[in-house]
């Protein structure tokens, strides 16, 4: 089965995950960028995907080219459009509100921590969504 590793390319962080073609997230970090290509590295190694998948955002093009020389996979820009309130949502549903917060609406609060990696996710399901679709309409062609 597939996988793919996915970054959220930032100035000081990054969002990375690395999603199997089933939607499973075998790993998910945020990570410095100053340190993308040796996680980068480290998590070929580990889950040996096949391709990777770059959000269109900050510093997209710059991580390109660091991610280019660093490894030799397909790399996939991906559109960002909305991955970050996406990301909110989903930090919530995994750490659920307790106390007085669990009386706002999600979309009123700030997750105390970063959410790079789970946007990194959403991109990974994007592409492979988009994927699969492709895949789909090419055999009812046939």
């Amino acid at each position: 089965m597939m996988c793919v590793a996915a970054v959220d390319p930032g100035r000081d962080k990054c969002g990375l995950a690395v999603v199997k073609e089933d939607d499973a997230t075998l790993f998910r970090k945020v990570i410095r960028t100053a340190e993308l290509e040796a996680e980068l590295s480290a998590a070929q190694k580990t889950y040996a995907f096949s391709a990777l998948v770059l959000g269109n955002g900050t510093t997209s093009k710059q991580a390109e080219s660091r991610i280019r020389k660093a490894l030799c996979v397909p790399v996939h820009v991906v559109d960002e459009y909305r991955t970050t309130e996406l990301a909110k949502r989903a930090y919530w549903r995994i750490h659920p509100r307790t106390g007085w917060r669990r009386f706002l609406p999600a979309t009123m609060l700030v997750p105390p921590e970063p959410v790079d990696d789970l946007v990194a996710v959403i991109l990974a399901r994007r592409y492979l969504a988009a994927k699969k679709e492709s895949q789909e309409m090419r055999s009812t062609e046939e």
